[in-house]
């Protein structure tokens, strides 16, 4: 009888214990905000989260590469902004020093303008920098800037940079305007040095474009995968909260089935001493 009593208190006990355990699960949950807490919890879903968190964490930095590719295709083009407006003014220069009414004197001083804004545009061509790589010296007209654009290895955007400097541009070191026919030729050496600096310019905006593209496309990739990956994840609130409860209350109830067992079991102890008591062997 008492065996039958032991065995009944032991599986109360056992019920007890998984409803401590499913009540501690659902305050884990809900204390953590995540349904997978450890690999135990569910190992499919943790190595899909897992792998979701990784593209993630990759598209997010990704994203900040991008941007550091924005600001340095803007760096460039705001040094060829001012090249552009350098070569529009040295070709009002040539058109005033190849008007003939000027004499040689006012050429020459027309000239000294000239060479200086040419010299300028070298300057610029050698020392526009972004964290220290030289953009506009030629460097990357050929081997481009890779930038990498994606959260896995190959995903990259190159881009390329033509040498804007003065040689370059046909701004060489004989071109004058301090004649008129060095001022006629300085016209057309001007229209094809603002033909070439438009054409990089414009290139340098499609460059842009595309990674402000790219940029966007990076940040909804992310946000979606985040919410997917929060759908395997997170805990459901309100259902866990529902799940403590109901094991709270699980637990309290085989608490008070316990004290009645136990109860009972001493009772009955009571009697079988009782009788022992009343009616010993000899």
């Amino acid at each position: 009888m008492l065996g039958k009593w032991s065995a009944t208190g032991l599986s109360i006990l056992n019920n007890m214990n998984r409803h401590y355990d499913a009540m501690s699960k659902a305050m884990l949950r809900i204390s953590s905000g995540y349904r997978i807490n450890s690999a135990a919890d569910d190992p499919a879903g943790l190595a899909i989260s897992e792998k979701m968190r990784a593209q993630i964490r990759g598209l997010n930095m990704a994203a900040k590469n991008i941007q550091d590719g924005i600001s340095l295709v803007q760096t460039a083009e705001g040094a060829l902004n001012e090249t552009h407006d350098m070569i529009q003014r040295m070709r009002e220069l040539a058109i005033e020093a190849a008007n003939d009414t000027l004499t040689d004197s006012d050429r020459e001083k027309l000239d000294l303008e000239y060479q200086e804004l040419k010299k300028e545009i070298q300057r610029i061509s050698k020392d526009t920098e972004f964290n220290t790589k030289t953009l506009l010296n030629g460097d990357y007209a050929t081997n481009g800037i890779k930038i990498q654009a994606g959260a896995n290895s190959g995903q990259s955007i190159e881009l390329f940079i033509n040498d804007m400097g003065a040689g370059a541009l046909g701004l060489d070191d004989t071109t004058s305007i301090a004649t008129r026919e060095g001022a006629n030729k300085a016209i057309s050496t001007m229209d094809e040095a603002l033909k070439r600096v438009s054409n990089e310019r414009s290139r340098l905006g499609a460059y842009q474009n595309r990674l402000e593209h790219a940029y966007n496309a990076n940040v909804n990739t992310a946000e979606n995968l985040q919410d997917a990956e929060s759908r395997i994840r997170d805990a459901d609130i309100a259902k866990e909260m529902m799940n403590m409860v109901k094991a709270q209350i699980l637990m309290q109830a085989s608490q008070y089935v316990l004290a009645m067992h136990m109860q009972q079991a001493q009772s009955i102890l009571k009697l079988l001493e009782s009788g022992t008591t009343r009616n010993p062997r000899y």
